[in-house]
């Protein structure tokens, strides 16, 4: 019958298995490739060699002139890059520092302002003592206020308001004015109460008197 198979060809319908297993499972010890898998590896790598072959020498092919020309091109334009960005930030760097030197300057300025105006109380105090005589010369009251006088003008603290001259609202306070023929413009009769500046910053207005052109 046609069904009938033999051992003959069961034996041939047997698949054929390899074991590449480098390791004996059943001794531990290491076998050695036969001769057709080293045959098989060999051709493999060789296969693998001739592959890279083309690609390496396809990469040492050298550029054309216009490709150098357009990568020399895109160098310089790097480079010009870097280098603008490299003297913008310096620049920033420089204004940076000034505006903190200048941050700084201002801050201490202020406090100091803050601190002399807090003792200008007693500067005035002084102030009127002297006016009426009571800081005799040598005496350890008069002593004391030429300390201060002497500390305030290290830091740059200067009177303002002098009688006589022109009047500034910006540095005058004018408490009153008094109508003055001869008088062209308004200027300061009398000094009320002392003003101080320390810089360009004003501590205190002077309180002044004001003689305007009479009418």
């Amino acid at each position: 019958m046609a069904d009938d198979i033999t051992p003959e060809d069961d034996n041939a319908a047997e698949p054929v298995i390899r074991d590449k297993r480098r390791i004996d499972p059943e001794t531990g010890d290491v076998r050695e490739p036969k001769a057709d898998e080293q045959d098989e590896s060999d051709a493999t790598a060789e296969g693998a060699d001739d592959d890279s072959a083309p690609s390496a020498e396809a990469d040492a092919e050298p550029l054309s002139a216009e490709d150098q020309a357009l990568l020399d091109e895109a160098e310089r334009d790097l480079v010009a890059d870097m280098r603008n960005d490299m003297l913008r930030a310096q620049a920033e760097l420089v204004n940076f520092r000034t505006r903190v030197e200048r941050d700084r300057a201002a801050n201490r300025e202020a406090v100091i302002a803050e601190v002399l105006r807090s003792l200008l109380p007693a500067i005035d105090d002084l102030a009127r003592a002297e006016a009426h005589g009571d800081l005799v010369e040598g005496s350890p009251l008069a002593i004391v206020a030429q300390k201060l006088r002497t500390s305030f003008e290290k830091y740059g603290l200067k009177t303002v308001g002098e009688k006589g001259e022109a009047f500034d609202p910006a540095f005058h306070e004018a408490v009153v004015q008094i109508p003055t023929p001869g008088v062209t413009e308004n200027t300061i009769a009398d000094v009320i109460e002392q003003g101080y500046a320390l810089g360009d910053r004003l501590v205190r207005p002077a309180k002044v008197a004001v003689a305007v052109p009479a009418e």
